[in-house]
């Protein structure tokens, strides 16, 4: 027991077993206390048995991989018989293996930064266990709280590491140390959410994960705290939530040169960044002759480049995003896409028809239904309800919201709704106007544009672009970029919500339908969404850098940006950026391969370490979803 003192004890509660068996015999009941304990400079779990005889039951483990470590944590069963772990002593303490003294034959503890993560018991049985499993995969017994305690110890726990819920099993919390004060502190400061429903708030950030991205799915925890937004201009008090990820879900290495021992940052400045003159969008005439006599699109590449220059006029919107979002082949005739829409309408309403049929005892049984439909009506009545389009409650255009996105849910099982998917669709929807094409280029959008990758469970896609906008910023502007770092910002968390739906909350409507179909053209090069934040970034960084912004200024700027920024501006911008880069003859391999310069040769093949300064293992991916397993087992 930690002395007061000198071991403070944090927090304490008796009444906590380890349930054992020997054998075939019967289950043996070890009754304890579990304590909170701070020493040597650390939060530390413990868990003693209240009394030690000889009479006490022996754990015989030969199947376990953990043993006992001199009454101070559970350890893999891979030790030498002279308490060597891999030939090397332990630090700590001597390893007694399967011959622990008499004094640790039971008692445990942990250090609670080395625990990976907590499963917690069903709220069903008659008492609740907790399973710490340490970053090294050992799994330490279920501590079983017959007395209750087991949510007060939690509450405790959380005040010195970070513990978020994962969305596919919430009874698994993912644990991570509060590393990062400064985005602690920013999180509690930056206004994300102004909901009318305090309800709402608080579910949102008790479980942000499901909340926010539906999971993101699947992003990861979001937000925890119960903040408030005050959202500048058009944003409703209402309308949604905020897209912020969660830093431990990311787990991103951002010291790229010191890693890998090359200097990424060039010396050499890049040429001038030439100006840029925006064209009048494509007009109605203008797109007739692309259009030959039996409906095919002729000049493709000629009219991508158009659209990339100034867009599309209103008027011929609607048509020409069934070819930008692969509705409609381009070199498909008028014929053809007759029958295109006439399978395409079949397919989507036999879809439809299959969630529509689903009664309300099946949705009983079919949990992640529920879940999709729940987190789907609220979010439908929160989007863009500013717009006249979406404005009127009774508006049949949010019934087709939904209906579009329950289809889809029915059309992706794996991947299912995820908060963020309605800010993509309802420019769509708006400029489609027809719930059919609507929903085939919303998948479209997702899927061959490939913005499904950002709502991946293991957040693997939305990590390689932080990682890539973050090698990009090194190049384009050093100082802004040593600015960040100092500010502990260079991991560029706040440009998050930019990636992920692809800025639709950062300009207005109008401003984003020009940026998205401009983007889907795929000109002037691979990732011009990341040029796209590096332009927005450009644009602010003598201001940042001027008022000395700190970790939390920088969030809280950023999110006052949101319909504040001219799109024609940024698009200029980014081109200049792109040309900027391209037309540099030292240009490092590794941005070439982000913005697609590099010779092919070169893509397909290896390269040396001095031709890329960034390797993969710059990115630690979340910890995977654990199973039932031990837990399990001790429930029944």
């Amino acid at each position: 027991m930690a002395e007061a003192g000198v071991n403070p004890v944090l927090f304490e509660q008796g009444g906590v077993f380890i349930h054992t068996t020997q054998g075939d015999a019967e289950d043996v009941l070890l009754g304890g206390k579990v304590q909170l304990v701070r020493k040597y400079g650390s939060e530390y779990i413990e868990w003693n048995p209240l009394h030690v005889s000889d009479s006490e039951p022996r754990i015989e483990q030969p199947d376990k991989d953990w043993t006992v470590v001199n009454t101070v944590s559970y350890r893999k069963d891979n030790v030498g018989a002279a308490g060597e772990s891999n030939g090397k002593p332990d630090a700590e303490s001597v390893v007694v293996a399967h011959q622990p003294t008499r004094r640790s034959h039971y008692s445990m503890h942990c250090k609670l930064n080395d625990v990976k993560t907590i499963r917690k018991s069903k709220p069903t049985l008659g008492w609740s266990y907790l399973v710490f499993k340490l970053k090294d995969n050992v799994s330490m017994p279920p501590l079983h709280f017959h007395e209750g305690g087991s949510d007060k110890l939690m509450a405790e726990i959380k005040k010195y590491v970070t513990v978020a819920t994962t969305p596919t099993d919430k009874r698994l919390m993912v644990v991570t140390p509060n590393n990062c004060d400064a985005l602690t502190q920013s999180f509690s400061e930056l206004q994300i959410l102004k909901e009318t429903s305090q309800t709402y708030a608080h579910k949102f950030f008790q479980d942000p994960y499901t909340a926010t991205l539906g999971g993101f799915s699947k992003v990861t925890n979001f937000l925890k705290d119960n903040l408030l937004v005050n959202q500048p201009y058009s944003r409703p008090a209402d309308e949604y939530a905020e897209l912020m990820p969660d830093m431990a879900g990311l787990g991103l290495t951002m010291s790229l040169e010191a890693e890998h021992g090359y200097e990424l940052i060039m010396q050499a400045k890049l040429g001038p960044r030439p100006e840029i003159t925006r064209s009048d969008p494509v007009t109605q005439e203008e797109w007739k002759k692309h259009i030959d006599k039996e409906g095919r699109i002729t000049d493709v590449p000629q009219l991508m480049k158009r659209i990339f220059k100034g867009g599309l006029s209103p008027s011929i919107r609607a048509e020409v995003y069934k070819f930008l979002l692969s509705y409609y082949p381009w070199d498909s005739t008028t014929k053809e896409r007759t029958e295109i829409k006439k399978r395409k309408e079949e397919e989507y309403f036999v879809m439809k028809a299959q969630w529509r049929t689903v009664t309300a005892e099946q949705e009983k049984r079919f949990s992640k239904f529920a879940e999709n439909k729940c987190i789907i009506d609220k979010d439908v009545v929160r989007t863009d309800r500013v717009h006249p389009y979406y404005q009127n409650d009774s508006s049949s255009h949010l019934e087709i919201l939904n209906d579009i996105l329950m289809t889809y849910c029915q059309f992706n099982f794996d991947l299912g709704y995820v908060q963020g998917m309605s800010d993509l669709l309802s420019p769509i929807l708006l400029v489609m106007d027809d719930e059919v094409d609507a929903y085939w280029c919303f998948v479209g959008f997702m899927d061959h544009i490939g913005v499904c990758v950002n709502f991946d469970m293991e957040q693997d896609g939305m990590k390689k672009q932080l990682l890539d906008l973050n090698k990009l910023l090194q190049v384009i502007d050093p100082k802004l970029y040593s600015y960040l770092q100092a500010k502990d910002c260079s991991n560029l968390y706040f440009v998050f919500r930019w990636l992920l739906i692809w800025f639709k909350r950062e300009f207005t409507m109008e401003n984003i339908l020009r940026i998205w179909e401009v983007m889907w053209t795929g000109e002037p090069c691979k990732n011009f969404h990341m040029l796209m934040c590096l332009a927005i970034l450009d644009g602010e960084a003598e201001h940042m850098q001027k008022e000395d912004f700190g970790f939390s200024d920088i969030l809280k700027h950023v999110n006052d940006l949101s319909c504040r920024i001219d799109g024609d501006v940024i698009l200029a911008r980014a081109e200049a950026i792109y040309l900027q880069l391209s037309e540099y003859k030292e240009l490092p391999h590794v941005i070439k391969e982000i913005i697609g310069t590099a010779p092919a040769s070169e893509e397909n093949g290896a390269t040396t370490g001095t031709e890329s300064p960034v390797s993969e293992s710059s990115i630690e991916v979340l910890a995977e979803s654990e199973g039932e397993q031990a837990a399990e087992q001790e429930q029944t």
